[in-house]
């Protein structure tokens, strides 16, 4: 009967070694790909879709909470780069609009993003994917719009784009629509997008590093551990923001972006139809 026990315990053992080292696998091709999509979107391919990716495919194998944090650091290593290639071409009146609804936008979305069960997050995050790819389809439509600006339409987006970047890392879509419709230059808009979600990563990094520094627990403290061990992947950053900008001028951006959001659809029902093991 001992021996019995003793051959279940080293089965069962054996069986979470197995699963431990399947889901180290997944993790590692994870962390590779979010790193190179991060890096493709900073170099100009794919538009918002590869960053809109980042937290639903991490979501497969962490929380939502740990999903946004641990992909934060590593969105704000492609801002540095994507900063220095357009420095100073954005445009500073949109900064000026967007910016203060968008601290607002960010601090509700942290809000809800410590508060809310990873559950409904899962469920919130695969409907955000579905607002991209619906954003994506009528994206043509927005710029063939008689479109009159105003004030306000800055300002909704700003705290639209800052509140779904903190919960989802999804601001980007709604950025993206406001700014299709200010008749700007290529670079001008790329450079106002990058300088506006580089302050907002920031913002959240500093929201969540508060909460580490004054004690408080919550589902989205950073684990330095964790990150530790995926800066392997950093280098694939840069490496994806070269090959972006080399690809733009070697393959249809069209198909590219149809590509992305593919994965993001796949994605988003992943989200929406199942339940991760831990929340059972």
């Amino acid at each position: 009967m001992v021996v019995v026990h003793l051959l279940f315990i080293d089965t069962n053992h054996r069986l979470n070694q197995i699963v431990h080292m399947e889901i180290s696998l997944k993790f590692f091709i994870i962390m590779a790909l979010v790193n190179f999509f991060i890096g493709l979107s900073k170099g100009g391919l794919g538009g918002p879709i590869p960053v809109a990716l980042t937290v639903p495919l991490l979501s497969q194998v962490l929380t939502v909470p740990q999903a946004i944090s641990i992909s934060l650091p590593f969105l704000m290593f492609g801002d540095a780069f994507a900063l220095r290639i357009y420095w100073h071409d954005w445009d500073e009146r949109q900064i000026r609009l967007l910016l203060l609804p968008a601290v607002v936008g960010v601090a509700l979305g942290l809000l809800l993003l410590t508060t809310l069960p990873d559950i409904a997050l899962r469920r919130i995050l695969g409907v955000a994917a579905l607002l991209v790819i619906g954003y994506k389809l009528s994206s043509t439509y927005l710029v063939s719009m008689n479109y009159r600006p105003a004030n306000w339409h800055g300002y909704l987006t700003g705290g639209v784009a800052g509140f779904a970047s903190a919960l989802a890392n999804t601001g980007s879509p709604p950025f993206t629509a406001y700014m299709l419709l200010q008749n700007l230059s290529p670079r001008v808009f790329i450079g106002t997008s990058t300088l506006f979600f580089a302050i907002v990563n920031g913002l959240k990094f500093l929201g969540i590093l508060s909460a580490d520094m004054i004690g408080l627990e919550t589902t989205t403290n950073f684990d330095f551990a964790l990150i530790a061990r995926s800066l392997w992947a950093a280098p694939l950053i840069p490496i994806g923001v070269w090959l972006g900008r080399k690809l733009i001028d070697w393959i249809n951006p069209t198909a590219f972006e149809w590509i992305m959001i593919g994965f993001l659809f796949a994605a988003s029902l992943t989200l929406l139809l199942t339940t991760p093991l831990q929340t059972q």
